[in-house]
């Protein structure tokens, strides 16, 4: 699966509501359960919050890109959110995040979310990129970056 196939318009959230790490991680996983992607809330935020307290996903350069794999999970699929106002999310670079990709995939999955996230931090090495997801208003816009 590639990974721009992984990417829907109702999982793309323009303007997070959250104000710390927690909520982030939340409101994405409320938009992948509204969506009809996950069957149980609390055990994928629990395989977030597992592979969170290896290391924190917060890549640095204003992105984070939380993710697990759990049971609960129907098919690989990433939710998309932004900040505006930017996040504490424990960042490498010790700044706040405002680009957030939640990968999730099912348990039984082979590396399908390492080559997401992979390509997902390829892309956004480059400010070109970056900025076009921070000025992105449509689902059209943004998946342009993922052509």
């Amino acid at each position: 699966m590639a990974t721009k196939d992984m990417f829907s318009k109702s999982r793309i959230c323009f303007d997070l509501k959250a104000t710390n790490k927690d909520e982030a991680i939340k409101e994405l996983i409320q938009v992948l359960y509204d969506d009809g992607k996950i069957t149980d809330k609390e055990k994928f935020r629990q395989a977030v919050l597992k592979r969170e307290e290896e290391f924190s996903t917060g890549i640095g350069m204003g992105i984070a890109i939380p993710h697990g794999k759990s049971d609960a999970v129907k098919e690989p699929s990433i939710t998309f959110g932004r900040s505006n106002k930017g996040i504490d999310y424990e960042s490498m670079d010790d700044k706040p995040a405002y680009l957030f990709f939640l990968i999730s995939v099912p348990e039984e999955s082979s590396d399908i979310h390492l080559r997401a996230l992979s390509e997902i931090s390829r892309k956004l090495m480059h400010t070109e990129i970056r900025e076009k997801l921070f000025k992105a208003q449509s689902f059209e816009e943004f998946i342009e970056v993922f052509e």
